[in-house]
């Protein structure tokens, strides 16, 4: 069934670039926008954001900023839920949802954007009545289920702040955000599926609301789950008996929309703010020209809504281009390794935005899975959540994009609610392992530990530079000092990103946080540059490299490996520490390296270091709910020991 396709890039050597078909379609081509947006960086965003977005009022002052604070279009007023539905109904019968179950017994819905804008607007009305107004915080804890979104945008409609907890976090964590933003509603389902079996989602989210702000749970059906309780309220009983419409509430442009913490594995978890104008011009231009974005395009992003990804790029991007989001319920390969393909096969998906770690965990499946499925629907492919490896890359654009698709490496942080580092499908080049640049009109570059511009291809600490993005964050939830000591302490007037870069003809390469870089020996080593070098040998799966500190060098790297093929012995050890020797140097050679059937890791793909450190001094990790495969650590501390 596999189909060719349109090619949409060419290769020029080691890179690749769009092709004539690419450019043709694509909604930005000229290269020259870095040099424009770069002379006056505030006027190109606000052209930019009344050319995107639907205000209500134009803003006195495009930007303002008194560091550690800055807003844009000051004085603004819009409203996120009409940019999202309202001006796209002269069109009603458009797809702006489509909801794959994970029973495939069941199934996909369809909702269009005059039905989203009913299910809005009602759900907004019941908000309303039981209290909810401009300014409060209502707790969002769903699954990848349609509600999700409706409940969202109905908080956008009123005014009120969304604050979405992933939906695999324990009650021990959804109890902690709800008790730091003081939410009064809390809106839940019964459960979910997964793998094929019912989660019961309610229990938690039961056992989390007692004794906190929490005056109503809001329920939404999807396993049949018994839902008893005080103060309990049906999702689609309440919506069923609200009125149609409900006017929205003007907002002004940097009037907090919603916060999203982080996972808290070091702490106390933080509530990161993002603003409705700054963030819905951010939202929509990334969305239109990072990812080609069109109105008659389908675009998957494969993240929950638990993380930013899933806020930007699964619900909000799509709809604000007019675009249709899929969104899918369940397991990646469930109940075959086929099931992703499918649905794109399926739904002819156009735009499919997924993790480092789902592409390597595909690489391990039978290419039969994929090689069956007809992909010719795809124009481009997005990666995020960490750095990609070559073999990893190289493989997304053989077999999923069949060698036609142009893949864009993104770098981007919940801090900065859009993506702000890759290559634009309609101008290149696209580069293995290399993000790219800066997004128009963003500023960033890569610094000492003095602050000082680095020599080009020398790696360190990736910042951002004044004007800082519309949808960066505007501050850390009733805690300022946090604020200030994680993004500003060390360069005062530059964003401090905690990630490490380097320059590679003039495109930026991603090393890794530089939280994880080493100093061995009194050599900075990047914990990502060791893996990369690891995983060149045609042995090794997958890799995670931490420090561990040593008397004499201060810190040495140690490994854990997966293996593709072969079995773990010392002679293969010893191979791969001199295979490092080689790419690297002896200063980057791991002391030792552990061969383990899985890394702990988040569903976003990002590999849990700090537990692995904590594991190698013995202490007892922290986080473990922010893991999709928390049985690792268990296998993970039982080699080491048996190893020491």
């Amino acid at each position: 069934m596999k189909k060719k396709g349109i090619k949409y890039v060419i290769k020029k050597g080691n890179e690749f670039y769009p092709s004539d078909e690419m450019k043709k379609i694509a909604n930005i081509t000229d290269a020259k926008i870095y040099e424009k947006a770069n002379k006056d960086p505030v006027k190109f965003w606000g052209d930019l954001a009344k050319k995107g977005l639907t205000w209500e009022k134009d803003w006195n002052e495009t930007y303002t900023e008194k560091l550690p604070y800055f807003q844009w279009f000051k004085g603004g007023k819009l409203n996120f839920s009409v940019n999202c539905v309202d001006r796209h109904l002269a069109n009603p019968n458009k797809t702006a949802l489509i909801w794959i179950p994970e029973p495939k017994d069941e199934k996909p819905i369809k909702i269009s954007y005059g039905e989203l804008y009913d299910k809005i607007n009602k759900f907004a009305n019941v908000l309303k009545s039981y209290g909810i107004k401009k300014g409060d915080i209502v707790s969002i804890y769903l699954p990848m289920i349609p509600e999700a979104l409706i409940s969202m945008l109905a908080c956008t409609r009123i005014g009120a702040i969304h604050s979405v907890v992933f939906s695999a976090f324990s009650a021990e964590a959804l109890k902690a955000r709800i008790e730091d933003g003081k939410a009064k509603i809390l809106i839940t389902s019964d459960g979910y599926y997964r793998r094929g079996k019912p989660e019961n989602l309610f229990k938690k989210a039961k056992q989390a609301a007692k004794k906190t702000t929490i005056q109503k749970i809001i329920v939404a059906k999807r396993t049949g789950t018994k839902t008893r309780g005080r103060n309990v309220l049906d999702f689609n009983e309440e919506i069923e008996k609200a009125s149609s419409y409900c006017k929205p509430e003007i907002m002004n442009s940097e009037d907090t929309m919603f916060l999203l913490y982080t996972s808290g594995t070091t702490g106390k978890p933080k509530g990161i703010i993002h603003d409705t104008g700054g963030y819905a011009a951010q939202a929509y231009w990334t969305s239109k020209w990072n990812f080609d974005l069109h109105p008659e395009d389908t675009m998957w992003c494969t993240a929950d809504i638990g993380w930013v990804t899933g806020h930007t790029y699964g619900m909000y991007g799509p709809l604000l281009v007019g675009a249709t989001s899929l969104i899918y319920e369940g397991g990646p390969n469930f109940p075959n390794p086929g099931r992703w393909w499918k649905i794109i096969q399926d739904h002819k998906v156009n735009v499919f935005y997924t993790a480092p770690t789902a592409i390597r965990m595909f690489m391990k499946a039978p290419q039969k899975w994929i090689t069956k499925y007809d992909l010719s629907s795809l124009k481009v492919l997005g990666s995020v959540g960490e750095p990609i490896d070559k073999e990893s890359w190289m493989w997304y654009f053989r077999t999923v994009g069949g060698s036609r698709c142009p893949i864009i490496d993104t770098w981007w942080q919940t801090e900065t609610g859009g993506t702000l580092i890759n290559t634009i499908p309609g101008i290149g080049p696209f580069v293995p392992t290399v993000s790219g640049k800066s997004f128009p009109g963003t500023r960033h570059s890569i610094v000492d530990d003095e602050g000082r511009p680095t020599p080009k291809g020398k790696p360190g600490f990736l910042v951002q530079k004044s004007p800082f993005a519309p949808g960066m964050l505007h501050g850390v939830f009733n805690n300022h000092k946090k604020y200030v000591d994680t993004y500003w302490k060390k360069f005062k007037t530059m964003y401090d990103t905690s990630d490490g870069a380097y320059l590679q003809n003039g495109l930026i390469r991603i090393t890794g946080r530089t939280d994880d870089v080493m100093k061995v020996a009194g050599h900075r080593l990047a914990t990502a540059e060791v893996e990369n070098a690891i995983h060149d040998n045609k042995k090794v799966d997958d890799v995670a490299v931490v420090p561990m500190p040593d008397e004499i060098r201060g810190q040495v790297p140690m490994a854990f490996v997966v293996l593709k093929k072969g079995k773990p012995s010392k002679k293969l050890e010893q191979e791969l520490r001199k295979y490092v020797d080689i790419k690297i140097g002896p200063t980057a050679r791991p002391k030792r390296i552990f061969f383990v059937s899985d890394i702990p890791k988040t569903r976003s793909g990002k590999i849990m270091r700090r537990i692995l450190k904590a594991l190698l001094i013995n202490e007892k990790p922290k986080g473990l709910m922010t893991l999709v495969n928390p049985e690792s650590v268990d296998e993970v501390k039982r080699i080491i020991n048996s190893n020491s």
